[in-house]
C-alpha cells in the first residue's frame, strides 16, 4: 500500500511540475483564463466519457453534497491555478517555489486545529530538509540571493493559492463516498464553471490569446495529466496515507520542474540540482518514515 501511495503522489508533482514548464511555454501562445478554462471543460468531457454511468448511479449521494464537492473543485482544482497564474504576473519565480513549499506546513497546521491531528520531531525534520531542497532549486545554488526578496502583491496573492490548496487537502478527508469518476467529473465540471468569470475578464480586458498549434499542445496536456491524473493520484494518495504524509510530495514539485527544465527547455544541470534531489528526497523520506511510525501506534 505505501509504495503505490508513493508512486501515486510521486507521479502527481511530476505531472504537475510539467504544468509549470508548460506555463511558460505557453506564454504568447494561449493565455492564462483561457487556458484554465479550456483545460477543465477538456478534462470534464473526457471523465464524463468514461464515467457517465458511474455518476448517474452516484448522483443521489452527490445531490446532497453539491455545494461541498463544488467547492472542493473551484477551490483545489481552479482557484488555485488562477491566483498562481497572477501571482507570477507581480513576483518572481523563485518567490513562488519558496512560497509553495510551505503548503505541507499550513496541512499540518490545519489538521492539527480542526482534527488534532499530531506531528512527530521526524516529520517537522524531514519537512525543514525538503524546504531546504526547495530554496536550493529556487536561488540556484546561492542560498544568500533570498536574503534580497522582498514581498510584494503577487507574494500575498501566493499566500492564498498555497492556504486555498492546503484547505482542499485537508477537506478531502470528508469527500463522499463514491466512485473516483464521478467525483472527478463533479469537480472538473466545478472547476470549469468557477473559472469562466475569470476567462470573461480575460477577453473583456483584451488579454486573451486564442491557442496557436502549440497552445492546443499544451492544452491537451494539462488537461489530462495535471488535471485529470495528478488529482486523481493527489486525491487517493492522501487517502491511503492522509493529508499530512502526502502534502509532504508537494514539495518535489519544483525539484522535477528544474529536471524538466534541463531535458525540455535547455537549462544547465547544476551540482546543486543534485544537491536539492538528495534534500528533497530525504526529507520525504524521514518525515514519511516517521509519519508512518505514528500511523502504526496511533492503530495499536
Amino acid at each position: 500500500m505505501l509504495r503505490h501511495a508513493y508512486t501515486l503522489l510521486l507521479l502527481a508533482s511530476f505531472f504537475w511540475a510539467g504544468n509549470a514548464v508548460s506555463g511558460k511555454l505557453a506564454l504568447g501562445h494561449v493565455s492564462p483564463m483561457v487556458l484554465n478554462s479550456a483545460r477543465w471543460i477538456i478534462a470534464s468531457l473526457v471523465i464524463a466519457a468514461i464515467g457517465l454511468p458511474h455518476f448517474r448511479k452516484d448522483w443521489p449521494v452527490l445531490k446532497k453534497r453539491l455545494v461541498f464537492i463544488f467547492l472542493l473543485g473551484a477551490i483545489g482544482f481552479s482557484l488555485f491555478n488562477i491566483v498562481l497564474y497572477n501571482a507570477v504576473r507581480y513576483t518572481t519565480v523563485i518567490n513562488v517555489s519558496i512560497e509553495q513549499a510551505a503548503m505541507p506546513m499550513f496541512i499540518f497546521a490545519l489538521n492539527f486545529v480542526l482534527f488534532r491531528t499530531g506531528v512527530g520531531v521526524g516529520q517537522i525534520v524531514g519537512f525543514l530538509m525538503s524546504v531546504a531542497g526547495v530554496a536550493l532549486t529556487a536561488s540556484h545554488g546561492d542560498l544568500s540571493t533570498l536574503a534580497q526578496l522582498q514581498m510584494n502583491f503577487g507574494d500575498a496573492l501566493m499566500l492564498i493559492a498555497v492556504i486555498s490548496y492546503s484547505g482542499y487537502t485537508v477537506a478531502l478527508r470528508n469527500k463522499p463516498d463514491v466512485h473516483w469518476k464521478s467525483l472527478m467529473l463533479a469537480m472538473c465540471v466545478s472547476a470549469f464553471v468557477a473559472s469562466i468569470p475569470f476567462t470573461i475578464w480575460e477577453v473583456a480586458a483584451g488579454e486573451a490569446i486564442m491557442p496557436t498549434l502549440r497552445g492546443y499542445a499544451i492544452m491537451a496536456y494539462t488537461s489530462l495529466f495535471p488535471s485529470i491524473l495528478s488529482q486523481i493520484f493527489y486525491i487517493r494518495g492522501v487517502e491511503l496515507i492522509g493529508g499530512n504524509r502526502a502534502g509532504l510530495f508537494i514539495n518535489m514539485i519544483p525539484v522535477f520542474g528544474t529536471l524538466l527544465s534541463v531535458l525540455l527547455l535547455g537549462e544547465a544541470f547544476q551540482l546543486y540540482h543534485a544537491a536539492a534531489l538528495a534534500l528533497v528526497f530525504g526529507g520525504i523520506w524521514l518525515a514519511e518514515r516517521s509519519g508512518h511510525r505514528r500511523a502504526l501506534e496511533t492503530r495499536q
